[in-house]
């Protein structure tokens, strides 16, 4: 199953010497803002990618300047944990050499926008002095690892964690590129060749995500990512895991053979196994996938080449174990609790929405001073600092003695539930898109709040304002804020205009399918309104709305991926 004909990027990272590339020439390249093209490439393992500010692209081109070069940094945030003493490191290097804000992904990562290349090594720098780290925060290796945010809620959340953590460690590239570029020069090198004993030299052929989840709360959106691990959880004991493989949203507008997949399931495993079981699974996709076409070469393409019983084979084969039955268990929802929720030992959380996963001041139509309050916290908090997949954060383990002074700080900064935000806005997702992705063909991040203004309108008069319907939105179709498991999904084909999606479960089970194509705003207004009054009054008792466009024959269900575009 050995592909023959590399793509470029293959070519790339085979004669990179582990990521090195010509990395270090680039930084000292002072006639220009950004990177030789191949290491755009690589520089994506190390954690960040180059941009431009694409509103100012035609004006700097009429000036004869080239584009306005920045950079995005990724740090890694396994499990999402970060402790006070670290957002407040980056917190005061976005202030410093970035955007003055901090983006909180879908992946329970973290990133800096806006950072110039003079300044990279300040920032990388910056963030491991608190140990935090960006390699594999982008590129073609394991990406962050998703979690239950809340380890403190039982014994089991706390071993889940636990084991999000170790496969993070064992998946993490074993390179000293990363320390040798950006912390300690020439100290770093060592007469030992570098060696990557799971990836290679030229690791995977595309991105691989995995996440863990506990039911009923799916709010790491498992069957999104190439392994989801479910735990079994009995009389409060962690048993083992179901696992699932295959899941993946991107898709390209155009090539009905690509499209987005929900993972399928392998079967149940023991706990002792889960590490052996993930590397079997990466290894395969390693040796097994597409590395001619990167439109084809994500796991859920492989396995649907190969067929799921046959790549199961291979993995039970690898790992040395035998899948058994999957274990039962059903999810509810695949959003967030907000407000305040307590531990088994007797400490506090507050889960705190953050519009867009944004992290700054004057954000919203509340004019809400996020960035300030969560600084005045850190401060104080004792506890963890814990990011969602859903973009929002955690405020964990807070002491009965700060509780008070954190509950004043959330009410004085306006930022507790007595705001009113309807459930469609808490339960929202978008994308950073324009202007600095280059791959975005509309706004996400930027637009959504006030396209979600006029959607509230309709909610209000349909008495909907606090029924719980998820709405993503993304500025081009790779998906990075999951729209195709939203009941409502956006996603951007041009400056202004939107396919719309309906028919995703609330639970993240089942894929959503295109209802309309090329929407404006007002055009996304007139379909939805005579449809959210439609659900409205008829219907069923708990009926959510993606069920609810299925029953009524809006849309059609999507039962797999290759069924997405019929």
């Amino acid at each position: 199953m050995e592909n023959k004909k590399l793509s470029e990027v293959e070519n790339i990272k085979e004669s990179s010497r582990y990521l090195r590339g010509s990395i270090e020439a680039s930084l000292e390249n002072e006639l220009t803002g950004a990177f030789f093209p191949d290491d755009t490439q690589l520089i994506k393992f190390h954690g960040f990618y180059q941009q431009t500010d694409r509103e100012l692209d035609s004006e700097r081109k009429q000036q004869k300047l080239e584009p306005l070069y920045s950079f995005m940094i990724r740090i890694r945030v396994p499990g999402g944990r970060m402790s006070p003493a670290q957002y407040l490191r980056l917190n005061e290097l976005t202030t410093l050499y970035g955007s003055q804000t901090l983006k909180i992904t879908t992946r329970q990562a973290i990133q800096i926008h806006g950072i110039y290349k003079k300044n990279l090594k300040a920032v990388i720098r910056g963030f491991n002095e608190v140990k935090m780290d960006s390699i594999a925060g982008c590129g073609d290796v394991n990406r962050n690892v998703m979690a239950p945010i809340n380890p403190y809620l039982s014994p089991a959340h706390k071993e889940v964690v636990e084991d999000a953590l170790l496969i993070s460690a064992h998946f993490t590239p074993r390179t000293t590129a990363y320390y040798e570029i950006w912390i300690n020069g020439e100290e770093q090198k060592s007469a030992k060749p570098d060696e990557e004993p799971i990836y290679g030299k030229t690791y995977l052929p595309r991105k691989f995500k995995i996440a863990l989840a506990i039911p009923p709360h799916n709010d790491t959106d498992i069957y999104a990512n190439d392994i989801g691990i479910v735990a079994i959880v009995e009389d409060g004991q962690l048993l083992g895991y179901n696992i699932l493989a295959g899941g993946g949203l991107g898709m390209t507008f155009g090539m009905p053979e690509t499209y987005p997949r929900l993972a399928d399931m392998l079967g149940y495993i023991s706990r002792a196994d889960l590490i052996l079981v993930c590397e079997a699974i990466l290894t395969t996709q390693r040796d097994w996938g597409n590395r001619e076409d990167r439109k084809f070469s994500r796991l859920k393409y492989t396995i649907d080449r190969v067929g799921l019983a046959l790549f199961k084979l291979e993995v039970e084969s690898r790992a040395g174990i035998r899948f058994l039955p999957e274990r039962e268990f059903i999810f509810s929802r695949n959003g967030d609790h907000y407000g305040w929720s307590e531990n088994v030992d007797g400490t506090s959380n507050y889960l705190l929405f953050v519009e867009g996963g944004r992290i700054a001041d004057d954000v919203g139509k509340y004019r809400l001073q996020i960035k300030t309050a969560l600084c005045e916290i850190a401060r104080i908090q004792k506890g963890d600092f814990r990011l969602t997949g859903n973009q929002n954060i955690l405020i964990a383990s807070i002491s009965p003695h700060n509780k008070e002074a954190i509950a004043r700080i959330l009410l004085g900064y306006g930022l507790t539930e007595e705001n009113h935000l309807t459930a469609l806005r808490k339960n929202s997702l978008a994308c950073v898109a324009l202007n600095t992705c280059p791959l975005a063909f509309a706004e996400a991040e930027r637009y959504l709040p006030q396209l979600l203004d006029r959607i509230e309108l309709l909610l209000y008069e349909w008495g909907l304002s606090q029924e719980e319907i998820t709405i993503r939105m993304t500025g081009c179709p790779n998906g990075c804020a999951r729209p195709y498991l939203a009941e409502i999904g956006l996603v951007g084909r041009s400056l202004g205009k939107y396919n719309l999606y309906l028919g995703a479960a609330f639970n993240g089970e089942r894929l959503n399918k295109r209802y309309r194509e090329m929407l404006g705003e007002d055009d996304i207004i007139n379909e939805l309104r005579p449809l959210l009054a439609d659900y409205a009054l008829n219907r069923y008792e708990g009926e959510r709305l993606g069920d609810f466009v299925i029953r009524k024959e809006y849309i059609k269900p999507t039962i797999k991926g290759l069924d997405f575009h019929l």
